[in-house]
């Protein structure tokens, strides 16, 4: 195995990409020739706003049969549902929606089997993108906050995956995307339950990729960066929430850290979220097979790039040639 030393002075390069990536303008990224989705079912979670709604609007412009979910549905009543579904009429778009809370069980196995029989018999593509945010140190973060945020982040995808799975693997053909981070990647203080959730999706949906790849089923793990959605406003109100719950000891001794976390919620940056469902869109558009297992996703990756790169070169010496090496090769980047 070639060894993979980058220089101190790229590392630095890379982590100063990173904590700057918010602030770049964003770039135009359009797809040359419009990917024409016509006859794929998707199934997508967390629509009721941010990249998911983004994602089911874009899929189903381009032709796909999209099942939007969201939790709190209220029978289409809920205004974002409403909102998504006015916008499908009025466009003509053969696009619906369906209630899936991926913290409930039962939410799950109703709603996947609704949009079961919406797309005629099986889900063709699962876009995991459902999640919350959190900040603060890792110790004002109580048990209550850090099982909300991994309930959400990290066993709402495998539940999702799980409901999904079965068909998929029956009809040898299938494509779960995973939205992650940069922050599955780079760690960030004041952001350690969002990265250790993050770490915990990139983990699990590489050894996913390769465990599902002999039934024809791709895995692809999207890691944005910084991008201005809902996400930053929810995840304040996580914080304000967690906070009330904190001691005065600790928010006195983490004070200058809790200073950071506030402008941690509050950015988000000027770069244009239609990046995410632009790039999934080119995915699915891809021969099965071929498909990238990681995707860095925002103006600047370079961070990103180099962890991709060097984790990549670890994993090919540790699986390339043992008894893993026909599903690793199997699932390309």
């Amino acid at each position: 195995m070639t060894k993979f030393s980058p220089s101190r002075r790229q590392w630095l390069a890379a982590g100063s990409a990173l904590a700057a990536a918010t602030a770049i303008p964003a770039r135009a990224q359009e797809i040359a020739a419009a990917t024409d989705l016509s006859g794929k079912s998707v199934l997508i979670t967390g629509t009721s706003s941010g990249f998911g709604r983004l994602t089911a609007l874009h899929l189903a412009r381009l032709g796909a049969t999209v099942i939007a979910s969201m939790r709190n549905f209220d029978n289409g009543n809920r205004p974002e549902a409403a909102s998504l579904l006015q916008v499908a009429r009025d466009e003509k778009l053969d696009l619906s929606a369906v209630e899936i809370d991926v913290l409930d069980e039962a939410s799950i196995a109703s709603g996947t089997s609704a949009a079961e029989d919406i797309a005629g018999g099986s889900i063709d593509v699962l876009v995991n993108n459902a999640g919350i945010g959190m900040a603060g140190p890792v110790e004002i973060n109580d048990m209550e906050a850090t099982r909300l945020i991994f309930e959400t982040n990290l066993f709402g995808y495998l539940r999702m995956a799980r409901a999904v799975l079965p068909k998929m693997r029956a009809q040898k053909s299938g494509q779960i995307f995973n939205v992650s981070s940069q922050l599955g990647r780079i760690i960030i203080p004041n952001l350690g339950m969002y990265c250790a959730t993050k770490f915990g999706v990139e983990a699990m949906f590489e050894s996913l990729a390769y465990e599902v790849s002999p039934f024809g089923v791709d895995v692809t793990i999207i890691q944005p960066g910084g991008y201005p959605t809902k996400i930053w406003e929810s995840g304040t109100r996580n914080v304000e929430t967690l906070l009330t719950r904190v001691s005065d000891e600790r928010k006195t001794a983490y004070e200058t850290h809790l200073a950071l976390t506030n402008g941690i919620m509050s950015s988000g940056g000027n770069t244009d979220p239609n990046d995410i469902p632009r790039a999934i869109a080119e995915i699915m558009g891809m021969p099965q097979g071929k498909r990238p297992l990681r995707r860095p996703v925002h103006p600047n990756t370079q961070a990103t790039d180099a962890a991709n790169a060097a984790m990549a070169q670890i994993q090919s010496g540790v699986l390339g040639g043992g008894a893993y090496k026909q599903w690793h090769d199997a699932v390309t980047d």
